[in-house]
């Protein structure tokens, strides 16, 4: 498992893959990545010190990504972030976060004391899909409620039983309410999900333009950003 890696095309940043407790939710059909957090806090504090090591501030940007939320990283995991943001100059932070924490985001901004970019797995704004295909635990109104608490969405394409229509709608709001966004490619894994090729080829045929927009990235495959693993 890769655990650090610079990002050197767009939005150049450092990331690294930290552990943390459970996921809060937990309960997503299509995920197997809440595998990689830990219950045991002091193992991950002392895990997450040892990654953390590599960030050098080159970019003044860093990333931060677990197998959840960024409010079930250990609290001193939070404070040698905190403590390599102010040693390495960060101006920028990137981090995760479930719906469900939407109302406790200015914690994070008070403890930084930098501008943050929160992301948010949405996967799709197809409420049937959401809620009871993926089971996401994401309830709300459409984009516009969204769009009050994040800055930055994450979007899921590729899973049958979507369709073009879906897609796009979701690449629509996307960029009519969003500053920044992240199209995953749905990659295989230990759940029963599979992909549609048929539309991912669709969807590479039609929306590969988004690659030119400086705020938006596709993950064709979950490793593109240098972390992670199988």
């Amino acid at each position: 498992m890769i655990r650090y890696s610079d990002i050197i095309n767009k939005n150049q940043r450092e990331i690294v893959l930290l552990k943390a407790s459970p996921c809060v939710w937990g309960k997503c059909t299509f995920c197997d990545y809440i595998e990689d957090n830990n219950s045991d806090t002091q193992f991950n504090v002392n895990f997450n010190k040892e990654i953390l090591k590599n960030v050098t501030g080159k970019h003044k940007v860093l990333e931060v990504i677990n197998s959840g939320s960024c409010f079930e990283l250990p609290k001193e995991t939070l404070q040698d972030i905190k403590n390599i943001i102010d040693s390495k100059g960060i101006k920028k932070l990137f981090f995760e976060s479930h719906w469900i924490y939407r109302n406790r985001l200015e914690e994070m901004k008070q403890l930084f004391n930098i501008p943050i970019m929160f992301k948010c797995g949405i996967e799709t704004f197809d409420n049937h899909f959401r809620c009871e295909v993926l089971k996401k635990g994401a309830v709300f109104s459409g984009p516009e409620e969204v769009s009050k608490y994040f800055n930055s969405i994450c979007l899921m394409v590729g899973i049958k039983g979507q369709t073009k229509s879906m897609i796009k709608t979701d690449i629509e709001y996307l960029l009519k309410y969003f500053k920044h966004g992240c199209v995953n490619i749905y990659m295989e894994n230990s759940t029963p999900f599979k992909r549609d090729e048929e539309l991912i080829s669709w969807f590479r045929d039609n929306y590969s333009f988004l690659e030119e927009n400086d705020n938006i990235e596709i993950l064709w495959n979950n490793t593109d950003f240098g972390v992670g693993g199988n």
